[in-house]
Parts: structure tokens; C-alpha cells; sequence
């Protein structure tokens, strides 16, 4: 064994290693040339959105709206490689079993539907009509519609997305189990109670006007690099960014922009974070709380000096409740609990506080790494509660602003995939389709695994995804998906969910963003999607389909909602053929559509009003309401330094992947090439360990529910990293992720805290 896995780091995010990496993914592919005409169409008006991420678009766009991950996408998805069933007739699902993630999509798109058979252990093609004719008689057989589970990609469009939950509501249940649940669960249920929507309140237009950024628990270099973009031409003309992250990313520290000729040429780059602090753990609510002290304090100092308050008083009195009992529970927090919880001297908070203080418009980004918390909805509330004190939301260029992953993943949940729908969208429903829609809650992702695994559930569908690798406690999801009587996957490409096949399983195959969907008519059909700043905007493909036997997700959905229900009530077959009608669907029971048709139609679409960046507060008090309760009790990384060999593990993305998408072995912004299965900890844990760099270890998750969980044979990485905190990638780590550890109130597993130990450590040659 050896440390030749790990090497150079990037100087900086972005440059020619971007394009570099660009001019590799395109060749990859088998067709660069088309590739790189395809991504010219990539994010502007007449072309697709891109898979990449949800970051939005500019209304002033240039001629390249894409980067790194964007390219690494299309490529992906526009690959010359075929998975067809000579392929599967050529490998048994026990031995495809045994490929990693990045090996069984590196053969292709899928190119016809197929059915498991258990008698072969093969996948074997199936006709369309035999495949919608068999799903819709097993789930019309079910005693009860809530034995169906019904997950949900956020790659899905609008249109499909939309058409699913129509479907199964009129099917009978509200078990909408998403991507949502698992990565920003806890935003939306900590914006509702703080500001009545939860959405973020900013327009892209924010980053031009913002003073101060504060990025926390993010990593847009890897997971939404155009966002680097808007960064850096804030901090070139002066805007303040304060970074709190555990780990030193290259993307938040520097970046080449590949689009800025100069710079290129130059080999420079520009400095991103001004200020750049690196809580442990689980700390980022003490962070926050102890800057909202400082910032009380400062205001006390002012005041007794006859100066004007530092606070935001008018807009506190019009605007806020329990401003008051907020300001009680910070004064009962001392110092010495944010230190030790936090991580950060009460000086670095206090810098940080300063920039605040010295910011008119201050703008507040965050990701997974404050989501994927027990205490998340807190950390958030938290973070709402210092935004408003001096009125930083609902003020150009100020605001809240949690970047979603997925391109889609908030228009799905804004267009119904909801597991628990509000009343008013069901009454709309109800009215304009005229028939009852279900009414209980539905199940969300863990809920689905339990009743999965506890019989409850016996049917389950997933429109995209990779639902086994992206979900946490990896061999119970396995075992509880092997329960099912019928398991049905809507993919592009083959991936490890689909060799844990039900008792009846089939694979349907489906376009991509990038391919053009043409109805029986020979008509282009138009898609939407929603980014992170509720922008709305329409997506064509211009590739030729991979396969002249793939559907759109629209049809495949019409073809199991027809084959189950019929068209008595709704006429599928018309909506597949033209999404116009869908969308007219969604204008007449979804707030905000007003003349969706017309609308998606302009250069950049549509934004769907926000009530909190006008000031408009849908809550309880009809005010912001301010967080009044306490710091944890206790954090991850607090329970590790109690007794050796504990600590605190969190899960994140590689450069080289998109959620549960693989599409190299590199990861060049951390310096680690052609390995996967490494844990990253600060050089002075491995002195304690008496280990070094290459060393393999087993990683074994401490929960106290009597399953030893265990990720076999992983390499030690020495990197910047708080002491007593490590992190590794997933989904090779989501097996240490116990089931039963989630956020509360955001029932989001918890793959930012999880407590771990080591064991049966090998030394490196």
C-alpha cells in the first residue's frame, strides 16, 4: 500500500484544470464535437436547462451559461454508450452487483424497458404495453393505496412532476417520499415558521447589490460552481464573504474564472472569502448565536454612547415577534458554551460580527452542511433570527438564500410532491377535478424505508434517482426494497437500485434534459423547472434520443396512470401528448401560474413572488418570527471528545460527482486521485492514532440500536479539518448513516453528525 493516491491540490477552483477537465468528460462521452455544440444550448432561452444544479440564471446571460459540473453532466447524459439488453443478457444482476456506482453508469444509456427475471437473475425487455398493462394491475391489486410508495428525483420536471402527484392522489395516498426529504427538508420547515414561506426570499440580481455574503456549510466549488461566478464579482467589487465551513475548500478560498480571458492568460485568480472560519461539527448554530451577541452587544455599546441603535428598530417593531424572548435566550448563552460548541474563539465570531455590523445589505447562503443535522430547523431558525435583526430580508440585495441541489428539486415540491400538501392546494384539487384527494399524511423517505421493512409497503416506484445509494443505512434500504412485490425504476442509466428487484421489477428507460421530446404529431415539447430563486423557465432538448424506444418521464407516467386507473377522470393520453394542458392544470390550482403558457414562453421565464421578500408574513403572528430557544444541549463533535478514538464523521460529495452520480475517481480540489474510500482528518488526530497518510481502517458507526454498521478498508487522507472531525465521501459512507438518527422536525438523516470510531487499522507499505 501506498500514499500515491494523494497529490497536488488545485491552486485555485475553476482555470485550466476546469477546462482541462471539460475537454476530458467531452471526450469520454464519444462525441466531443456535438457535446460542445450541445452545451452552447445549455441554461439560455431557446435551449435546456441544465442537470448540473439549481443555481439560477442571469436575466443579462452571456453565451456560456455552464461550467465544470454542467459539462461533466451533459457529457454524461449525452454519452455515445449503450447499456442495451445484450448487456444485460450478458451480465446476471449478482454479478452487476458487485460493480461500483462509477462502473455500471460508465455503460451508457438505457435504450429499451426492461423485466427482472428471477429464474436467470437477468433484466429482459418487456413492450411498453406489457410493462404499463403489469405495474397497473399490481398496484390496482394492493388492499390499500398507502402500501405504494412513490419517490420522487429532483431532476424530474414540472410537467412530470405535477402529473405524478395527480396521479397518485387520484390513485389514493399521499406517499411522496423525495430527494427533498434528504438534503434541504429542514430549510423549507425552519422558513415557514421564521418568515411564512420556505423558499429563500433573493433574486441572482441580490449578488450585485449585496455589502456582505455569509456562506455557511457549503461547497459551491463541487456541487454549484456558476455560483462562484456571482462570488467573485462580489468580492472584485468589494462585497465581504465570510465562509464558516469545517473543511478548507479550494472553491470558497480562490477562482479562476475560465470566461475571464485576462485572468487565464495570467494563470491568476481571485480571492473568494474574505474572512474564512472552520466551526467543528455541528457548531455553526453557536457561531451564529455568538454573533448575534456581538451584535447586541455592540448596540448596547452605541446606545450608552448616544449613538443611533445598530439594530434595525423600526423594521423590528413593524415586522418581528418575539424579538424580545430572542434577545433573553442570546443574553442566558455564555460565551464559553459557544466557544466550546462552536469550535471558534470569541474573537473569530466577533470578526465576523463586525462584518455584519459594517454591511447595509447582507445576504445569507447555505447547503447540506447546516441541513444534515439533528438540530437543523434550530441552526436555520437561528440564522433567520440574525438575519432580521437588522432587517436583511425583504431589502434588495439582502436576504435568505438556501441553494438547492438538484436542478428541479424545488418546482417539484412547489407543483405538489409533498407528503404532507397543505389543505388549500388539496381544495384546489378537489375543485378543479372534482373528485376527493387523500387527506392523511403521506410517508417521507425514512418513513418509507420503515414501512418498507416492516411489511406495511409493498409496492414502490422512483421517477429518477438512485434511491438504494442515495438514501442512508445502505443494507437495510437493500433488504427492505428485495421485500417489495413490485419495484419500478424511470432512469436513464443503470445504477445500483436497480439490481435490488422486487418480487416483480422493471427498469423504464427515459429521455434526457438534453434530448428532444417529440409527441405523435412530430411536435417539441417544452418542459419547466424552478431554480433556487423561484425563477421559473422553460427547457427544450436538441439532442436526437439515445434510443428510438425511450419515452419522456410524462409518458411513462401517463402509461402507468392509465393502465391503473383509466381515463375516466383524467385523460392521460392527451396530457403525454401535449403539456400545454398539464400546464393549464397547474395555472388552475397552484397560486402564482396566472397565464403559465404564455409566460414560460419569454427569454428567462418567470419569477413565482415571494410574500417574504415583500414583507408580507405568512405565519401565525403574521410577523418574522424570531427563534427563542437554546443552543443543543449537546453536538456530534462534543460527543466525540468523550472517551479516544471517537469521531465526528460527515459525509460530502467528491469534485468528480453529482449526488449519487460518479463521474471519475479525482478529486483534484482536495488532491486525491483514482480513490474513493478515504477519510479525510486533521494530521495531528493521525499522530494520536499512530497512524499516517494511506493507513487502512474500518469505519464503525456508534448508535445505540444494536446494528453494527461498518465502511471496510478506507485510507487516511491527512487534511485541514477541525480535530475530532473527519469526512469521507458518499454514497460509500451512507452505510454508517443509522436509519434512525434524524433532523427533528425535518426527519432528514443525519449525514453531517454521525459518531463513528475506528478498528483492524493497516499501515501503508
Amino acid at each position: 500500500m501506498t500514499t500515491e493516491f494523494i497529490g497536488k491540490k488545485s491552486a485555485a477552483a475553476g482555470g485550466w484544470g476546469a477546462l482541462k477537465s471539460c475537454g476530458k468528460r467531452l471526450l469520454e462521452s464519444g462525441a466531443p464535437l456535438s457535446g460542445a455544440r450541445i452545451l452552447l444550448k445549455a441554461n439560455q432561452p431557446d435551449g435546456f436547462d441544465c442537470p448540473g444544479c439549481a443555481w439560477g440564471d442571469p436575466e443579462h446571460g452571456s453565451s456560456f451559461e455552464f461550467c465544470e459540473n454542467g459539462v461533466k453532466a451533459v457529457s454524461w447524459e449525452a454519452t455515445e454508450k449503450r447499456a442495451t439488453p445484450a448487456f444485460f443478457a450478458a451480465h446476471t444482476v449478482s454479478e452487476l452487483k458487485q460493480h461500483s456506482d462509477y462502473e455500471l453508469e460508465l455503460n451508457g444509456r438505457l435504450t429499451h424497458p426492461l423485466r427482472y427475471d428471477r429464474a436467470s437473475d437477468r433484466y429482459l425487455p418487456v413492450s411498453w404495453e406489457e410493462a404499463f398493462a403489469d405495474i397497473g394491475a399490481i398496484l390496482k391489486g394492493l388492499d390499500n393505496p398507502d402500501r405504494a410508495e412513490f419517490y420522487t428525483s429532483g431532476r424530474a420536471s414540472n410537467e412530470a412532476a405535477y402529473l405524478y402527484q395527480l396521479f397518485v392522489r387520484l390513485y389514493g395516498t399521499n406517499n411522496f417520499p423525495d430527494c427533498s426529504n434528504m438534503c434541504h427538508e429542514a430549510s423549507g420547515v425552519a422558513l415557514r415558521q421564521a418568515i411564512g414561506v420556505g423558499k429563500g426570499t433573493v433574486l441572482l440580481e441580490d449578488f450585485e447589490k449585496a455589502d456582505a455574503i455569509f456562506v455557511i456549510g457549503q461547497n459551491p466549488g463541487t456541487n454549484h460552481p456558476r455560483m462562484l461566478g456571482d462570488l467573485r464579482r462580489a468580492s472584485l467589487r468589494g462585497a465581504e464573504i465570510v465562509v464558516f465551513n469545517p473543511v478548507r475548500e479550494k472553491g470558497l478560498e480562490r477562482f479562476s474564472d475560465p470566461q475571464d480571458k485576462l485572468e487565464m492568460l495570467q494563470g491568476g485568480s481571485t480571492a473568494i472569502a474574505s474572512r474564512y472560519f472552520q466551526p467543528r461539527l455541528g457548531g455553526d448554530m453557536a457561531a451564529v448565536r455568538g454573533m448575534s451577541k456581538a451584535v447586541f452587544a455592540a448596540d448596547d455599546a452605541a446606545l450608552a454612547a448616544g449613538l443611533p441603535s445598530l439594530l434595525d428598530r423600526a423594521f423590528l417593531t413593524e415586522h418581528c415577534a418575539d424579538f424580545d424572548a430572542y434577545r433573553a435566550a442570546v443574553d442566558a448563552t455564555g460565551w464559553d458554551e459557544i466557544e466550546d460548541q462552536s469550535g471558534l474563539t470569541r474573537a473569530e465570531i466577533e470578526e465576523a460580527a463586525s462584518v455584519y455590523l459594517k454591511a447595509e445589505r447582507v445576504i445569507c447562503t447555505w447547503a447540506m452542511g447546516v441541513t444534515q443535522h439533528i438540530h437543523s430547523v434550530a441552526t436555520i431558525r437561528e440564522i433567520a433570527s440574525f438575519m432580521l435583526l437588522r432587517g436583511n430580508v425583504g431589502k434588495p440585495g439582502a436576504g435568505l438564500c438556501p441553494v438547492r441541489g438538484h436542478s428541479n428539486v424545488q418546482g417539484d415540491r412547489t407543483v405538489g410532491i409533498n407528503e404532507k400538501p397543505p389543505a388549500a392546494f388539496l381544495d384546489a384539487l378537489e375543485k378543479h377535478f372534482g373528485v376527493p384527494m387523500p387527506r392523511e399524511n403521506g410517508h417521507n423517505v425514512l418513513a418509507a424505508i420503515g414501512a418498507m421493512l416492516d411489511g406495511t409497503a409493498q409496492a414502490f416506484i422512483a421517477l429518477g434517482g438512485n434511491f438504494a445509494r442515495a438514501t442512508p443505512d445502505s443494507a437495510l434500504v437493500a433488504e427492505a426494497m428485495g421485500r417489495m412485490k413490485l419495484t419500478v425504476n424511470i432512469a436513464t442509466k443503470p445504477n445500483h437500485s436497480h439490481l435490488m428487484p422486487g418480487e416483480v421489477s422493471f427498469i423504464l428507460p427515459c429521455l434526457g434534459r438534453t434530448e428532444m421530446d417529440v409527441n405523435s404529431r412530430g411536435q417539441s415539447q417544452l418542459i419547466s423547472v424552478e431554480d433556487s430563486m423561484s425563477m421559473v423557465h422553460g427547457s427544450a432538448g436538441i439532442n436526437r434520443p439515445a434510443s428510438p424506444h425511450l419515452k419522456s418521464e410524462v409518458a411513462i407516467l401517463a402509461g402507468i396512470a392509465e393502465a391503473t386507473l383509466g381515463n375516466g377522470t383524467v385523460n392521460w393520453r392527451e396530457l403525454a401528448e401535449d403539456y400545454d394542458l398539464i400546464r393549464n392544470h397547474i395555472e388552475a390550482t397552484i397560486p402564482g401560474f396566472a397565464d403559465f403558457n404564455t409566460r414560460l414562453r419569454k427569454p428567462r421565464g418567470f419569477h413565482l413572488r415571494n410574500s417574504a421578500a415583500h414583507r408580507e408574513w405568512n405565519t401565525p403572528a403574521a410577523k418574522a418570527s424570531f427563534y427563542t430557544g437554546s443552543l443543543p444541549a449537546e453536538t456530534v463533535h462534543q460527543r466525540a471528545t468523550r472517551g479516544e478514538n471517537r469521531f465526528a464523521l460527515q459525509t460530502f460529495r467528491s469534485h468528480d460527482q453529482y449526488n449519487t452520480t460518479v463521474y471519475g475517481l479525482d478529486d483534484r480540489y482536495r488532491g486525491v486521485y483514482g480513490e474513493r474510500q478515504v477519510i479525510f482528518i486533521h494530521p495531528e488526530d493521525l499522530k494520536a492514532l499512530n497512524a499516517k497518510a494511506g493507513d487502512r481502517v474500518d469505519v464503525v458507526s456508534e448508535f445505540e440500536d444494536g446494528v453494527e454498521r461498518v465502511a471496510k478498508s478506507f485510507r487516511f487522507v491527512p487534511y485541514d479539518i477541525p480535530r475530532g472531525s473527519i469526512a469521507g465521501y458518499y454514497p460509500e459512507l451512507n452505510v454508517l448513516v443509522p436509519l434512525g438518527s434524524a433532523g427533528l422536525e425535518s426527519h432528514t438523516p443525519t449525514s453531517k453528525s454521525i459518531m463513528v470510531t475506528f478498528r483492524n487499522r493497516q499501515q501503508a507499505a
